[in-house]
């Protein structure tokens, strides 16, 4: 009795100590849980691109195969060239021809300035004759004035003899005057008139001359108005280098962009990348800005692991995070969380539909509310290239201790 007595003793202390332990041990896994959240729920990531192609054209080489590492700065594929080698062959000689026709231009401009300078030094001769000109009608006149005056003098010589000898005259019959003093008046009077046709035929040549000076002063001058008229014209003439030079950039623009979609035509991996979705061949014509492959940057790869939002508090930037591929769980990967999401989609079901107008609110609710789950952003540190696939899915634990990027 005694003994039975003792072994449910016994048996009530194991149930009670299993129980204990039940309730320790369910206590520790939801502290453990909620201190350091886990998901099973994730997925890894990595950034990728499209490669579009920048020209047109056939694929005339294809380096690559679908699945393939690649190198930054590795030829990936090459797009026919020679259309593009002949657009910037086209644009070199055409900026070769534009400053062929400003060399000839410039010898032009050269030459018409010439012509000015040459109508400048007419316009600077006839202005000189004109002086020389002016001044001859200035000595015409004053030598017309001098014949006028020797002519007036002449005259009055003249008259003078010619009443001295008609006073003697009659002075001779009553013999006061010699015959010789009357041939002396006659000689003197034949000489004052021969003095006076001298001096009228000087001043009709003074008079002359002075004519012919002022038309020459005229002409001079016509000449000077002339040749400052052609200075005028070939100053207007004369042409400038502007319309040309400013092709200049237009002409290196061109040439810059030949070069440009030529270069194009190599594409090259910007990055440490792997090929995927390859799924052309060569011959296959490539249109601008339509994609033909694309490249998973290698460089950083990321977890994308979605929590509940009950379990948000416990995640902060810097933290440490264990993470398990299926493909390979035995080798956890080290990762550090680098962000907490801040927005998800809501959820149709329980909000409604948001959009213009009034909300659309569900009138009936779910007797279970799921949490909502909020993407958390872990970069695994030293990442293997051939070990991480994009979308493959993982186990994220997050440890409460900071990592080497912790904030």
């Amino acid at each position: 009795m005694a003994t039975e007595t003792s072994i449910g003793f016994v048996g009530r202390i194991l149930s009670i100590g299993i129980l204990v332990y039940t309730v320790v041990i369910a206590l520790v896994v939801l502290r453990k849980t909620n201190v350091e959240p886990r998901t099973d729920d994730a997925e890894v990531f990595a950034n990728f691109i499209g490669m579009a192609p920048q020209v047109d054209g056939p694929i005339v080489t294809l380096h690559i195969q679908d699945n393939q590492f690649v190198r930054k700065g590795e030829l990936l594929t090459e797009i026919d060239p020679r259309p593009y080698a002949y657009a910037l062959e086209r644009a070199k000689s055409e900026q070769k021809a534009l400053e062929g026709q400003i060399i000839d231009e410039s010898r032009n401009i050269a030459a018409q300035k010439s012509g000015v300078a040459v109508a400048e030094a007419g316009v600077h001769n006839a202005d000189a004759n004109v002086e020389r000109a002016s001044a001859a009608v200035d000595e015409a006149r004053a030598s017309v004035a001098n014949a006028q005056a020797g002519f007036s003098r002449a005259e009055a010589d003249l008259a003078y003899a010619t009443n001295n000898l008609h006073r003697l005259e009659p002075l001779l019959i009553e013999q006061f005057v010699t015959v010789d003093q009357i041939d002396q008046a006659r000689t003197l009077e034949v000489t004052r008139r021969q003095a006076v046709e001298q001096a009228r035929s000087q001043l009709k040549l003074a008079q002359a001359t002075l004519q012919s000076s002022i038309a020459q002063h005229k002409q001079s001058r016509a000449t000077l108005e002339q040749g400052q008229q052609q200075v005028i014209q070939s100053e207007h003439s004369v042409t400038t280098l502007e319309p040309l030079t400013a092709q200049r950039s237009g002409r290196s623009a061109a040439i810059d962009t030949a070069q440009y979609n030529l270069d194009n035509t190599r594409i090259f991996a910007p990055f440490d990348a792997r090929v995927t979705n390859l799924t052309i061949s060569e011959g296959e014509y490539a249109h601008t800005g339509q994609q033909v492959f694309t490249l998973i940057d290698t460089r950083r790869w990321w977890v994308i692991g979605n929590f509940r939002e009950t379990q948000l508090k416990h995640i902060r930037p810097g933290m440490r995070a264990d993470v398990y591929l299926l493909s390979d769980p035995r080798h956890p990967l080290q990762g550090t969380v680098a962000s907490v999401g801040f927005g998800v989609t809501p959820d149709g079901d329980i909000l409604g539909r948001l959009g213009p107008g009034l909300p659309d609110v569900q009138r009936t609710l779910n007797w279970v509310h799921l949490a909502s789950r909020f993407p958390v952003r872990i970069l695994i540190d030293s990442p293997d290239t051939n070990l991480l696939r994009m979308g493959e899915s993982s186990v994220v634990i997050i440890r409460s201790q900071p990592g080497p990027h912790g904030f």
